[in-house]
C-alpha cells in the first residue's frame, strides 16, 4: 500500500516537461469534494454546504502550476436516484468519468466505509484504464489510530475489486494539510501538453450559474433537512446600472429561488422576510468578492411544484 504523507514527496524535475489535464473528485455526497476543489484552486469556484447533494453542475476549478495545469471536475455525488433529478445527475458523473485523465475517489476518515463507498468503488473498478487516487478527506476530524485503520480498509476494498490505487493519500482541506501534496501526486498523471486554458483563469463556470449557486449555497444554510434538495436558483437578468459613473459602477442582479411547494416558501423567506434578506446580504458579499464590483441583488420566491420529477421544468432551471 502506498501511502503519501509530506515527507515522502515526489521528487521535482526542473526539465520535466509541462502537462496539462483533466481531475476528477468522485464519491458519495457530502464526502468533501467541493471544499477540496476550492482549497486546491485556492479560490471559491465550487458551493459547499453541510446538506449532501448539494453540487449539482460540473465547476471546472482551474490549478496553475509552472510545471502543469490541472483542471479539476467536480461532479455531483453518485447516489441512489430517487427523482428524475436524481437519475441525470448520476448521468452526468458517469459521461464526466469516461472523459478525465485521472480520478479522485474523496472518502471521509471519519466515517467508515459504507455501501455507498462500495457501490462507487466497484462503478470505478471497471474503468481499467484510467488511473485511480484514494484521497481520505477531513483528517482534520480523526486521530492518527482512526486514520491508519480508515487507510488499510480503503487499501483492502481496491484489492477486494481487483484493482490498485495510484495512491492513497490523507488530507485536510479545511486544516490545509497535504493540499498541495495531493497536487503534486497528480499532476504526473496528467498528460503532456500545454496549458489549456488562460493564465489567471480559475473556472470555466459561466458568471451567471456561479451567481446562481452562491445565492442557492445562501439559501440552503440553516433550513431543514428535507428542504436542500427542492431549492433552485436561476438568474434572469444581469445589468450595469445606467447613468452612474464610471468610477461607481453597479451591477443589478434579479434571481429566482424556485422551490416545489408553497408550504416551503414561508422556510425560505421566514419571519417578516427576515430570512431571504439574509440570504441576500451573505450571497451579496459573496457575489460582489466574485466579480469586483458593487451589486444590488433583487431577489424573488417561486413555487415550481415537483420540478425534481418534471421534465420541462428541469429544463427551465438548467438540468
Amino acid at each position: 500500500m502506498s501511502v503519501r504523507s509530506q515527507s515522502s514527496k515526489p521528487s521535482d524535475s526542473s526539465e520535466a516537461a509541462h502537462r496539462a489535464g483533466f481531475a476528477c473528485f468522485v464519491g458519495r455526497p457530502n464526502a468533501g469534494k467541493s471544499t477540496l476543489t476550492n482549497a486546491l484552486v485556492g479560490q471559491k469556484v465550487a458551493i459547499t454546504a453541510n446538506q449532501p447533494q448539494t453540487t449539482r453542475h460540473t465547476v471546472r476549478g482551474i490549478v496553475h502550476r509552472e510545471d502543469a495545469q490541472l483542471i479539476l471536475v467536480d461532479t455531483p455525488g453518485l447516489h441512489k436516484p430517487r427523482t428524475l433529478l436524481g437519475e441525470r445527475l448520476n448521468d452526468v458523473v458517469r459521461t464526466t468519468w469516461a472523459e478525465v485523465d485521472v480520478i479522485g475517489f474523496c472518502l471521509p476518515a471519519n466515517e467508515k466505509l459504507g455501501p455507498g463507498d462500495r457501490f462507487i468503488a466497484k462503478e470505478l473498478a471497471s474503468i481499467k484504464k484510467t488511473p485511480k487516487i484514494a484521497i481520505v478527506t477531513k483528517t482534520d476530524l480523526v486521530d492518527s489510530k482512526t486514520l491508519a485503520e480508515q487507510l488499510i480498509a480503503i487499501d483492502q476494498l481496491g484489492k477486494e475489486l481487483g484493482f490498485e490505487w495510484a495512491e492513497i493519500v490523507p488530507v485536510s482541506a479545511v486544516g490545509d494539510k497535504q493540499v498541495d501534496l495531493l497536487a503534486d501526486l497528480l499532476v504526473p498523471l496528467l498528460p503532456e501538453g500545454p496549458a489549456l486554458y488562460p493564465e489567471g483563469d480559475l473556472t470555466d463556470e459561466p458568471e451567471q450559474i456561479m451567481i446562481a449557486e452562491l445565492i442557492r449555497e445562501a439559501a440552503l444554510e440553516g433550513v431543514r433537512d428535507e428542504l436542500p434538495h427542492s431549492i433552485a436558483v436561476v438568474v434572469e437578468e444581469m445589468l450595469p446600472r445606467e447613468d452612474r459613473p464610471a468610477d461607481k459602477p453597479l451591477l443589478d442582479i434579479h434571481a429566482f429561488v424556485y422551490i416545489e411547494r408553497p408550504s416551503q416558501k414561508g422556510i425560505i423567506i421566514g419571519p417578516k422576510g427576515k430570512r431571504l434578506k439574509e440570504v441576500g446580504i451573505k450571497s451579496r458579499k459573496q457575489i460582489e468578492a466574485l466579480l469586483g464590483t458593487p451589486v444590488f441583488l433583487d431577489l424573488h420566491v417561486k413555487v415550481a411544484k415537483d420540478w425534481q420529477r418534471d421534465p420541462r421544468q428541469l429544463r427551465k432551471l438548467g438540468f
